[in-house]
């Protein structure tokens, strides 16, 4: 059944897999508000626990903003989590700080558990957009200094942890200047900025909660843009947004978002993959349509998903004999 809470819109999620388990970390924000819009300034972390990735039950919420001052004094936003060598669970977050001036500072941060359930903030904020390739507040029309959505994962070598982010070049067009930060590790305690792992020019404004995963042996690239966050050249075209899939001749990139193919159309929108208990590679995506002019605000139920060599991306299984959007 589709994860939903009665009291608040759900929309960006990860998910941790602990071996009997899967968690659901997701954003809310109470209903109440009235403006659906409004639910970006006071979103809070929650978590639900699933076997099957289709029966949820809810915990409620893990922690929200930090107090004045901090680097997410006003709202938590998209992260992932791991579990490290040392047996410690961390979830890399983004911290978001709207600015009385106008605009909003993103930096990423990280918080600690030890059973998935109670975690604890750590110092931060973790790292922060460098102005020697990223785009910072003020750089260019662009309302926001992007730097959030952090996706964790080790080196295919062994060689330390890689976080993709997501970023804006400090170059190009105002609306084609997303591209697919980069840092690393040695101890998922120190991280290096380093430059971006896509091109500028690729056709998208920001590429949001990237996500590194291999489908049928193949290594891709997930992300989400919508249409009004395309470009003007792709909006021309008639293209439309959602969630692309990217092929990946490398783990580590350099990625091909110029590339990118359409796997579904942005009422659905932040889609993961995850690995179910049969071994299929599923992907989960919020509800982002409306019903009667108000924002749904949930997730949806796993959506089965193959490799495409004809489209060289991937496509909902129950899309390939009937066509898929391009």
């Amino acid at each position: 059944m589709t994860f939903r809470l009665d009291h608040a819109w759900v929309w960006d999620f990860w998910f941790a897999d602990d071996g009997d388990t899967f968690h659901l970390f997701y954003l809310h924000a109470p209903k109440n508000l009235g403006d659906p819009e409004l639910r970006h300034r006071n979103a809070r972390i929650g978590h639900a626990t699933s076997v099957d990735l289709v029966d949820w039950q809810d915990h409620g919420p893990v922690f929200g903003p930090g107090q004045p001052g901090t680097f997410d004094e006003t709202a938590t936003w998209t992260g992932s989590v791991l579990r490290g060598p040392d047996g410690v669970w961390r979830m890399f977050y983004t911290g978001a700080r709207f600015l009385d001036a106008g605009g909003n500072v993103e930096t990423i941060g990280v918080a600690t558990s030890p059973d998935l359930h109670t975690w604890t903030k750590q110092p931060g904020p973790l790292i922060e957009a460098d102005g020697r390739w990223y785009e910072r507040l003020g750089d260019s029309s662009w309302p926001e200094e992007a730097w959030r959505d952090p996706w964790v994962f080790p080196d295919p070598a062994g060689d330390g942890w890689h976080m993709l982010i997501t970023a804006r070049a400090n170059h190009g067009a105002d609306d084609d200047r997303g591209v697919i930060g980069h840092a690393t590790s040695p101890d998922l305690q120190a991280w290096t900025v380093r430059p971006p792992l896509s091109r500028v020019g690729a056709g998208f404004a920001h590429l949001e909660v990237p996500q590194i995963a291999t489908v049928e042996g193949e290594s891709v690239l997930l992300l989400s843009c919508d249409t009004p966050r395309l470009s003007a050249a792709r909006r021309k075209a008639g293209q439309a947004g959602g969630v692309w899939s990217v092929p990946a001749a490398a783990v580590l990139g350099p990625y091909p978002v110029e590339d990118a193919t359409l796997v579904v159309e942005e009422s659905l929108y932040s889609g993961r993959l995850i690995e179910d208990r049969t071994g299929r590679t599923v992907m989960l995506a919020f509800d982002n349509s409306t019903i009667d002019g108000g924002f749904t605000g949930s997730i949806s139920d796993p959506i089965h998903v193959s490799w495409s060599p004809e489209r060289h991306g991937i496509v909902p299984l129950a899309l390939q004999s009937k066509g898929t959007p391009e």
